[in-house]
């Protein structure tokens, strides 16, 4: 059995330019990596992340439905303003077993007590990924990629050493 984590993003560009390095990352290390975004973008960049795609309406239809991923990763902004999504986060945590993962520069409030920050410290091969997928992402090349993506999370403990508290 592998790993899963489920990326939930409201544009392919907000899923590379967020979480690039980490999808790389954890692909790289074995897990199965999905990335849920709308249907009419160019899906390249995350084939470049070694991510597989499905179409982000579709899945949230039946999110009850679909088995749980031992991480899944949300953008903030679509945790305010997309009940389902905001109904599967909290559920997630409620739950207790599948780590959650929050990116964005306006956490929501109701989640502030429960979400710790984290950082995943990307690996070489990861940066260099990530800046090919966000060269494709916004057309263009020449891209510089930091050291580190920085998280909240809902569990103290992640499921791989990949994510550790910030500083």
């Amino acid at each position: 059995m592998r790993y899963r984590l489920d990326v939930v993003a409201p544009t392919v560009l907000d899923a590379v330019q967020f979480a690039g390095g980490w999808i790389y990352d954890r692909v790289m290390a074995g897990w199965d990596v999905t990335v849920l975004v709308g249907r009419d973008e160019d899906l390249r960049p995350l084939q470049i992340l070694g991510a597989r795609t499905l179409e982000l309406d579709t899945v949230l239809d039946s999110w009850e439905l679909r088995a749980h991923p031992q991480t899944v990763a949300v953008a903030a902004d679509l945790f305010g303003r997309d009940d389902r999504v905001r109904r599967g986060v909290l559920g997630a945590l409620d739950q207790g077993a599948t780590e959650v993962t929050l990116w964005g520069a306006t956490l929501p409030a109701e989640l502030g007590g429960s979400l710790d920050a984290v950082e995943h410290r990307l690996s070489a091969a990861a940066r260099a990924f990530k800046a090919q997928a966000l060269g494709a992402a916004r057309g263009g090349a020449g891209v510089t990629i930091g050291p580190t993506e920085v998280f909240c999370s809902g569990m103290m403990a992640s499921v791989a050493a990949d994510l550790v508290p910030a500083s």
